[in-house]
């Protein structure tokens, strides 16, 4: 229960700058909150091409010890019950029994932890392309496990999360259509919080995509 109230304070107090439904807002750090309309969000994209070189998963150290290093439930566990529509029930070493989820990719409710994967809004590998590469190994830790903007690890289906892998959205877009707004302004905030580029691809995709979602804004805070 601890944990969740925890992990839940930081997704809160994003939850309450939310002005539209087409605008997500994010937790409260130092840095002053930004926002744009979406068509502005993505132009100020920095453009750069894109190169894996050199990429590893190890090179990402991801499901750190989370909010609360004492309980035993990692990053993935933690966003798992704070985003649980029904909380589940926490046994010896976090195992997840019960609860109920809503994953908005697919517009599907999941009754099993074990069905749900936590996505990495803008995935590993498309991190590294777009400049993690240049980071620090613990700012791509921190990347990792980003619990202050609940847009950055989001729990969704594992089939949608396995269909998505890691593409951009030029390459892949929520099979719920009803999500494509919200998709693309998630995407844009995590890739403005965390100064990572857009290709000519990307960037072109996401700006006529904006076209259908006039109302959006994005907020986003710089990551520390």
């Amino acid at each position: 229960m601890l944990l969740r109230v925890i992990v839940s304070l930081a997704r809160a107090c994003a939850a309450a700058l939310l002005g539209t439904a087409c605008t997500f807002a994010l937790s409260c750090p130092a840095h002053a909150a930004k926002s744009l309309p979406l068509d502005q969000a993505v132009a100020a994209l920095p453009q750069a091409a894109e190169s894996r070189d050199g990429y590893e998963r190890a090179s990402f150290t991801y499901w750190n010890a989370g909010a609360n290093p004492d309980d035993g439930c990692d990053t993935r566990d933690e966003v798992l019950i704070a985003e649980a529509v029904e909380p589940p029930a926490t046994g010896p070493d976090c195992k997840l029994k019960g609860g109920t989820w809503s994953s908005y990719y697919d517009a599907r409710q999941i009754t099993s932890a074990a069905a749900m994967d936590v996505d990495h809004m803008v995935p590993l590998p498309e991190a590294w392309d777009s400049g993690a590469s240049q980071w620090k190994a613990s700012r791509r830790e921190a990347y990792a496990n980003d619990l202050a903007d609940p847009r950055t690890l989001v729990a969704v289906s594992a089939a949608a999360h396995r269909s998505k892998a890691d593409q951009d959205p030029a390459e892949w877009l929520p099979p719920n259509s009803k999500a494509t707004c919200r998709y693309i302004v998630e995407w844009t905030a995590v890739k403005l919080r965390w100064s990572l580029t857009a290709d000519t691809e990307e960037r072109e995709s996401l700006a006529r995509l904006a076209e259908a979602c006039p109302d959006a804004t994005v907020t986003y805070t710089p990551a520390p």
